[in-house]
């Protein structure tokens, strides 16, 4: 599903954002990615979905040469990714609806699938009685429901987060890792980069630590930090 091979990443100012990195993550794994601001946790992330693109190596993602990919094949690559901000990137002016159905709009997808696929991720999501609402009338928690249902609603083979619980309360955190599960369940690959160490710790799935460019760490079931792991 991801392939990655001595992947390195330099930024024109020389600071090395990744350094050789080589990880390999298959289809219906859920991956968390940590390590300290600055790490490269970020930039992992990026290329995924190449918004950040390799200085040298072998990046394939579902298929797609990251390196080798035009500008016109990008969106063809994002179109098989969810991909879930920390800060939710919402259309202030739509609502719940429109916001998760924007997303079958620029595929295109025939208007009665549209209107079936939203009711049906809204419903994953717990968001069905608030389709009419306008994000600046939901909570942070739901703000990030109605941001993964507009990530999963063209059934994507990925879903990357990046610090998807970052703006929350722990207790809404642990309801949406709850809906990352289920969807990992259903079997959709997740990448999630993340600092919250009690949800690494708690869910013990596997763990890539990325430490000055690095990967220092790549365990099936690992915590957050060596002393979780070493447990």
């Amino acid at each position: 599903m991801i392939h990655m091979r001595n992947v390195s990443k330099i930024y024109d100012n020389g600071a090395v954002a990744l350094d050789r990195a080589s990880v390999d993550i298959e289809s219906g794994e859920f991956v968390f990615i940590v390590g300290a601001s600055g790490a490269g946790k970020s930039t992992f992330i990026k290329m995924l979905f190449r918004e950040e693109l390799p200085t040298s190596g072998e990046l394939v993602v579902n298929g797609h040469d990251i390196r080798k990919m035009t500008r016109k094949e990008v969106p063809y690559l994002r179109r098989e990714l969810g991909v879930i901000f920390q800060d939710y990137r919402l259309l202030p002016d739509k609502t719940v609806f429109e916001n998760v159905a924007f997303a079958m709009q620029v595929i295109e997808a025939p208007r009665r699938l549209m209107q079936r696929s939203v009711n049906s991720v809204l419903d994953v999501v717990g968001l069905r009685d608030k389709y009419k609402c306008f994000p600046h009338q939901l909570s942070g928690g739901e703000q990030q429901r109605v941001a993964i249902a507009r990530a999963i609603v063209n059934d994507p083979a990925i879903v990357i987060a990046d610090e998807p619980t970052g703006n929350l309360d722990p207790e809404t955190s642990w309801d949406i890792m709850d809906i990352f599960t289920r969807i990992n369940r259903a079997g959709t690959t997740i990448v999630m980069a993340t600092h919250d160490k009690a949800i690494v710790d708690t869910m013990r799935r596997r763990v890539i630590a990325i430490e000055d460019g690095h990967i220092v760490r790549d365990e099936a079931r690992g915590g957050y930090g060596y002393e979780a792991a070493n447990k």
